[in-house]
């Protein structure tokens, strides 16, 4: 397959992921708007911070066996499943909030997780074929589509309760019959457009590439060795030594987690902090909002950088936003408009470091090994996110608001840590791949 072709693959690749990302993202918003006040009318008020945490582990359990399956039946068929999973999810919680069962309720939101596994995984299946100039764009683009279904999704519960009350269910019931009808649609969608599916044709063409390589290989050895050959005359032949598994993925892993975390920890704790301060829920909403538009708004902006000032490049930028976001909200943290300030920050920050984190992660590794990688990156994070907001709670109760945004600075060094070992690891990789003038490697 020609460059041409697969120009034009990838452009309806990403085209039919960003039509998954908008339908599914619109239900998936306006169910999430409400999980915590249905949590709290049938489980009781002190376990609607669950209804996060189940949705944040149903992700972080998915993540591994969509990442399985995409490695042995391609990207369409994982995510159709994943949306499929979050779709019975949701009919789960209606049923759950009819029947009056809290258990129930939370086994539905688990699987309404699966959502942000699919989600996640959408961002590694724009990469899949994507040209190395422009990798850092096109993930960038699915990236930004989130923003549709974050923004309209919790714009349509009250149509959602207003469709509740015509079916007689029970309030902050109707929400979650969108995500039914539109992670439906987004699978079927997802399962029929997603062809020929990008990772299985990226591993065909990797396979194709390094047989040729082989056979060029083979073909001038056997020329060197062949007794005709003058043995003055014989180019110097070097076998290339077995590829050492770089460090570089399993540091992008970290840089993603702690970053997540630095994000999750902060913004999770925010509307309470502004609460206790008296800012009302309007206020509370439009911070969260700015904070939503930081992360997914300029993801775009972030994917040009990563592609043309480089991914490690951008990556620091992300997290000297962060570590900005965190000094304004320790020092402003009693003023209203500079935690809008620091939030917004927080998001471009999460944006810049997750964004270059993720064209990081797959480098050096060959297209069969990402999802194995990418699932574990997935995991890895959002489990680091559940960790953040639970762990923020007590800092917020002990330390106050700059306790908690000066304790997250640990976890933006832990990043950046994470960052020179990935930069170290690309400089001895290039290093590898330009041989000493006269030995020739392939």
């Amino acid at each position: 397959m020609t460059a041409a072709p697969i120009a034009r693959l990838q452009r309806r690749t990403i085209g039919v992921l960003v039509a998954g990302q908008v339908l599914g993202g619109v239900g998936i918003g306006a169910a999430f708007s409400v999980g915590a006040l249905l949590v709290a009318r049938v489980a009781g008020e002190s376990l609607s911070g669950f209804a996060t945490t189940s949705t944040t582990l149903g992700a972080a359990a998915a993540a591994i066996p969509l990442a399985r399956l995409a490695a042995r039946r391609g990207r369409g068929p994982a995510l159709a499943t994943g949306a499929l999973l979050a779709g019975v999810g949701a009919a789960v919680v209606v049923a759950a909030s009819v029947l009056h069962l809290a258990p129930l309720l939370f086994a539905g939101l688990v699987l309404l997780g699966c959502s942000t596994a699919a989600n996640l995984q959408a961002r590694f299946a724009a990469a899949d074929l994507a040209d190395e100039r422009h990798r850092g764009r096109d993930l960038s683009i699915v990236v930004w589509s989130t923003t549709i279904g974050a923004v309209v999704g919790p714009n349509l519960s009250g149509a959602g309760e207003a469709l509740g009350t015509a079916l007689n269910l029970p309030p902050l019931t109707g929400p979650f019959l969108f995500p039914v009808v539109s992670q439906v649609l987004a699978a079927l969608l997802l399962i029929t457009a997603l062809r020929p599916d990008p990772l299985r044709t990226a591993r065909a063409l990797a396979d194709r590439t390094d047989a040729a390589e082989r056979s060029e290989r083979a073909d001038e050895v056997a020329a060197a060795e062949a007794p005709s050959a003058p043995l003055g005359d014989a180019a110097p032949q070097t076998i290339a030594a077995p590829a050492r598994i770089p460090r570089g993925p399993g540091a992008a892993i970290a840089l993603v987690a702690l970053s997540h975390a630095t994000m999750v920890a902060v913004m999770s704790m925010t509307p309470l902090h502004l609460q206790h301060h008296g800012a009302s829920l309007v206020i509370i909403g439009v911070t969260i909002s700015l904070h939503v538009v930081g992360m997914y708004g300029f993801s775009p902006l972030f994917g040009v950088l990563a592609d043309r000032w480089g991914r490690v490049r951008t990556a620091g930028l992300g997290l000297a936003l962060l570590l900005a976001a965190l000094l304004v909200a320790a020092l402003g943290g009693e003023r209203t408009e500079w935690v809008v300030v620091a939030l917004i920050l927080l998001g471009l920050g999460w944006s810049g470091a997750t964004i270059a984190g993720a064209g990081l992660l797959g480098e050096g590794l060959a297209p069969g090994d990402r999802p194995r990688v990418q699932g574990r990156s997935d995991l890895a994070m959002n489990l680091a996110g559940a960790g953040g907001s639970a762990l923020a709670g007590t800092v917020l109760a002990t330390a106050g608001y700059a306790g908690l945004a000066l304790a997250s600075v640990l976890l933006v060094a832990g990043a950046a840590v994470a960052l020179a070992v990935i930069a170290r690891d690309r400089a001895e990789r290039m290093r590898a791949s330009d041989p000493a003038p006269g030995i020739r490697s392939h």
